[in-house]
């Protein structure tokens, strides 16, 4: 399939795409903030650079792009056009992914993953339910977690 609006264009469209302070990053944040945790955003000192950074209980929450980070979920599909260079960055960033993961847990820390499909898309969870298991996970689980849709 073509794409339907030239090249141009489209790397226009696809650099507005921000990598922090996303929605569903915007919900998580301000959720959890309103029931008093507090966190550090982005912390270049740690691989990956977390979305959220939890110091006191040695946590950490990536909330990833469903795209970006190739989540076999309903809202991921491999473009069409210029497959070759997609397969080579989406594959190149689950590569970093792993990497990231990997460091951090040699460091110590605990990870939770929260995928946008939890958030939104048609298998989405109440954000209530999301921020329970979030509250619940800081607070006594010491295991990884994946929440998704």
């Amino acid at each position: 399939m073509v794409d339907v609006v030239d090249r141009q264009t489209r790397s226009r469209m696809m650099s507005g795409i921000k990598g922090r302070d996303t929605q569903p990053e915007l919900k998580i944040r301000k959720a959890l903030f309103n029931k008093g945790f507090r966190y550090k955003l982005h912390d270049k000192k740690l691989p990956g650079k977390p979305d959220l950074v939890f110091p006191k209980y040695h946590s950490v929450i990536f909330i990833h792009g469903c795209f970006w980070h190739c989540h076999k979920c309903h809202l991921f599909k491999w473009p069409s056009t210029r497959p070759g260079f997609w397969r080579k960055k989406i594959s190149k960033n689950k590569e970093v992914d792993k990497r990231n993961y990997k460091q951090l847990k040699k460091e110590g820390w605990y990870i939770l993953t929260i995928w946008e499909c939890a958030i939104k898309g048609r298998k989405n969870k109440p954000l209530d339910n999301i921020i329970y298991s979030t509250t619940r996970w800081l607070e006594t689980g010491k295991k990884d977690k994946v929440i998704k849709g």
